[in-house]
């Protein structure tokens, strides 16, 4: 397959919003990402899936491993593709874990993926659980990464697609965003 312009295809997707949106980390942003127009489409989604699953492949894992919601179906997608089984991190009155009798070996190899980076919470999240079952994690792979400096998470981490998007504290949203009507996409609440 010919290399995709990975920000053309999640353009034409509608996955990329413009307005004033409250992000799920709480921050404020004139640029939105809808996961769900990329998760809906599984050509666009497997595409993506794809350029982690190659920044990966070299790598010794034993699964990989998501969050709820959109994180699911990208741990699906990328373990379909790299031939390894997936698990699912949920929210369990308020705290992620492992549900359904889902477990993670002690001195499993993990590949983290997760939708979109802004803070890294849900990331953060994952590698708790993981480091609690004993676990390593070798990656960290993400659809889009939309943070506005670099993050460590111990393990390498890969992106499909960066895009320099400005985010704002609550107390610091200039002006001319403030005066565009405020809408609140995502899951997680604020």
């Amino acid at each position: 397959m010919a290399k995709l312009d990975l920000g053309r295809l999640l353009e034409e997707s509608g996955a990329v919003l413009r307005g004033h949106f409250l992000l799920t980390s709480g921050r404020h942003s004139d640029v939105y990402f809808e996961k769900f127009r990329v998760l809906e489409q599984p050509k666009v989604l497997s595409a993506l899936a794809s350029e982690i699953a190659d920044a990966f492949r070299d790598a010794t894992l034993d699964l990989v491993a998501g969050p709820t919601t959109g994180g699911i179906i990208i741990a699906f997608e990328v373990a379909r593709q790299m031939g390894l089984r997936a698990v699912y991190v949920e929210s369990e009155n308020g705290v992620k874990k492992l549900r359904r009798g889902a477990t993670i070996p002690e001195g499993a190899r993990v590949l983290i993926v997760d939708d979109v980076l802004t803070t890294g919470t849900s990331v953060r999240e994952v590698l708790d659980v993981v480091r609690q079952a004993g676990a390593t994690a070798e990656g960290v792979g993400l659809l889009i990464d939309r943070a506005q400096s670099a993050m460590d998470f111990g393990c390498p981490t890969f992106a499909a697609y960066k895009v320099e998007a400005q985010s704002y504290a609550a107390d610091a949203v200039p002006e001319w965003l403030a005066a565009i009507p405020i809408a609140k996409p995502g899951t997680r609440p604020t």
